[in-house]
């Protein structure tokens, strides 16, 4: 037990703020607002997806410094010990325990506090809980109270046991997406396997993210400065489609804001080209933002580039079972399940927990924000001091008004290939140097369906060509 608590201590001064399942404090003392404590905790853990609640003593809420606390957990009341008190007028029956440990060689005490189950924990009679760093009673909150007893009842609230709010869904798109990746879906199982009905037989909201329209509009805001106080210049949509074709586009749509710059400094024979930012680490923020986003609050990710930066901002904190220091070890614990196992089989990621340890190698923990409600990466622009402080807006403008020639190049695309034509053949039609540029292009085509593989279950055969769909 104390070497359990010395890691729970030190895992939570680690946190920025208090959260609604642990507390500090450093001397107080009050013996029914420690009761009190214990139902609010308890039942706040329970509504988090935490196993345990903590209210510690010894460490400063404000700069979660290690004070030496001097409360004392073995003192009476009235001739009964605290604990015996406490456990007396705590229904049901919750077996929460004192622990204390030396942190710095400043003593703390840990009082643990197992979350509800089944029923909420009330202290004499009267179920409290934490909202925000306050304590209050539940009965004044009845929505909250019965998101309690539903959870209690059912679990927390997933993309596979909330219901669909539109039941008219297709999925076309998703079809599609599975070809190109070579694995055929089965029509009459799909559903089953995939996990996209609810007990009730009714699409989930897994569903409704993988249908052909997903309702859930996801976009790119582009920012000519530092903040969004300045213009906005552009705005680009990849939502309302299947959640798959709308990742897959915001990924390609990094390689667009990725500007090349040509660095001239120091040149002697060849021009240097230093790109924008390591799509790398842009990539494992952006999948990471769409598995494990908090889908069932109904709120999308968000992306905003600005003069100097990409933030890459999901929905919700970390998953229940996850701490910080294993997020930042690379320990896969996802918020959806489901939508990782999916994934992986794609192989859109891998479970080898390499995404978030990329990002720190490339850019630090520091570009890791966790607020309340959400968490914010924030991906630097690596601008060359070229003279010119408005030079990668203006860049990245013209960027994006290259993204309206995409139609054009398509329409050739889909009249090359009316015969079937190879990545080569394609290149070199349209006079592109790399096949890299080929290959963006083509993948979109084959996601919306407009072309298909002569050789769909090796899509990467050396022999592969394409053909336009009629």
């Amino acid at each position: 037990m104390h070497d359990d608590i010395i890691k729970i201590v030190k895992e939570l001064v680690t946190y920025p703020n208090e959260e609604e399942w642990f507390e500090f404090k450093e001397n107080w003392y009050q013996t029914d607002g420690i009761g009190e404590y214990i139902s609010s905790l308890s039942n706040a853990a329970a509504m988090k997806g935490k196993s345990e609640g903590y209210l510690i003593w010894g460490v400063n809420n404000t700069t979660h410094e290690f004070t030496d606390t001097t409360f004392n957990y073995h003192r009476d009341v009235d001739n009964e010990p605290l604990e015996h008190y406490l456990a007396r007028y705590v229904s049901p029956d919750v077996d929460f325990e004192f622990a204390e440990c030396k942190m710095d060689d400043k003593r703390v005490v840990v009082l643990v506090i197992p979350a509800a189950n089944t029923t909420p924990t009330s202290y004499k009679g009267v179920r409290y809980l934490r909202i925000g760093s306050s304590k209050v009673n539940l009965m004044k909150h009845p929505k909250r109270e019965a998101a309690l007893f539903r959870i209690l009842n059912f679990g927390l609230p997933s993309i596979v046991n909330m219901e669909s709010e539109y039941q008219d869904l297709t999925f076309e798109q998703l079809f599609v997406y599975y070809g190109v990746k070579g694995i055929t879906l089965n029509e009459r199982t799909f559903k089953k396997n995939l996990e996209l009905l609810t007990k009730d037989g009714k699409y989930n909201l897994l569903a409704q993210l993988l249908s052909d329209n997903s309702h859930i509009p996801i976009r790119f805001s582009l920012f000519n400065g530092k903040s969004k106080g300045s213009t906005m210049y552009a705005v680009r949509e990849f939502g309302n489609m299947c959640l798959l074709m709308a990742l897959d586009r915001v990924l390609d749509y990094g390689e667009v804001l990725n500007v090349p710059q040509a660095d001239e400094r120091n040149r002697v024979v060849e021009r240097k080209e230093v790109m924008l930012f390591d799509m790398d680490a842009y990539r494992e923020a952006i999948i990471n933002s769409f598995v494990h986003n908090l889908w069932v609050t109904g709120n999308e990710p968000m992306f905003t580039v600005y003069e100097d930066r990409i933030e890459i901002l999901s929905r919700g904190t970390l998953a229940p079972d996850q701490t910080l220091e294993g997020f930042f070890a690379g320990e896969s614990v996802p918020v959806n399940k489901k939508l990782s196992e999916i994934f992986l089989q794609l192989h859109i990621s891998e479970k080898s927990g390499r995404g978030v340890p990329k990002i720190i190698e490339t850019y630090g923990k520091e570009v890791f924000e966790f607020r309340k409600n959400s968490i914010v990466v924030t991906i630097p622009f690596n601008r060359l001091d070229l003279g010119s402080t408005t030079q990668v807006a203006t860049q990245v403008a013209t960027q994006v008004g290259t993204m309206g020639e995409m139609d054009e190049i398509s329409k050739k695309i889909l009249a090359f290939c009316i015969e079937p034509k190879s990545t080569k053949e394609i290149t070199e039609y349209l006079g592109f140097k790399e096949r890299k540029s080929t290959s963006r292009y083509l993948r979109m085509l084959l996601q919306n369906g407009r072309i298909a593989m002569m050789i769909p279950n090796k899509p990467n055969s050396s022999k592969q060509k394409y053909v336009t769909i009629k």
